[in-house]
């Protein structure tokens, strides 16, 4: 494998369990627009793209208009605002991991499709005890993943070359997005998706397990 100097992690799905406080926040919004809820596991093909596509993949086919969409993200903002981390966690084997990473001397960086200053404080309250080189969230202004432009101003802001980062995420978008980028896609079987899916989109290493990761660096 290649020899690899850096990581971009996805958040959501890879390094924290966000599902059920994303699903339990939406839901509350739903109820509160008179629109049906959705069962937990469902999120998981729901989440991933950010929160306007959210919105749409949530709400029924006739409540698709502008009004309802900016009052299903508005009220996403203040429900998951007040509960985002109830139920989120990290996943096990996730501290072991950065932590053999980051004593390595590999430099840490994490990119996401959640709104900027929820990454960055699902990062600061559950991820502090590692250093990451660069967090970024979604936007305005800056293309969403699997557009590759996030991960490459990462890669430059690092001075670094895109293949010399591994990228580990757990949908198609992330698969989509480190193979748009040149960097090395890797897929986490732990998280939101499932094999068939990240293999189908371009996924060159699939892990059962965050410790599996360390085999091949």
């Amino acid at each position: 494998m290649n020899n690899f100097k850096a990581l971009l992690f996805d958040l959501d799905g890879t390094l924290l369990d966000t599902l059920e406080d994303l699903a339990e926040s939406m839901n509350m919004v739903l109820r509160t627009m008179h629109c049906p809820t959705h069962a937990v596991a469902a999120y998981r093909y729901f989440v991933g793209d950010g929160m306007k596509t959210l919105a749409l993949r949530v709400l029924p086919p006739d409540r698709q208009d502008q009004h309802s969409i900016n009052l299903c993200l508005k009220g996403m903002a203040s429900e998951y605002g007040r509960r985002w981390h109830e139920k989120t966690r990290l996943y096990k084997g996730i501290p072991q991991l950065l932590t053999a990473l980051q004593e390595s001397g590999l430099r840490l960086t994490i990119l996401s499709n959640k709104p900027d200053d929820f990454t960055k404080n699902c990062v600061k309250y559950f991820l502090s005890r590692w250093s990451f080189a660069a967090v970024e969230g979604a936007k305005s202004g800056v293309p969403k993943k699997p557009d590759p432009a996030g991960a490459l101003t990462i890669a430059q802001a690092l001075k670094l070359e895109p293949e010399e980062f591994l990228y580990l995420g757990d949908t198609n978008t992330d698969m989509q997005t480190a193979s748009s980028a040149g960097m090395y896609p890797a897929g986490a079987l732990w998280g939101f998706r499932t094999a068939p899916e990240l293999k189908n989109s371009g996924a060159k290493l699939l892990l059962k397990s965050p410790e599996e990761l360390l085999k091949h660096i």
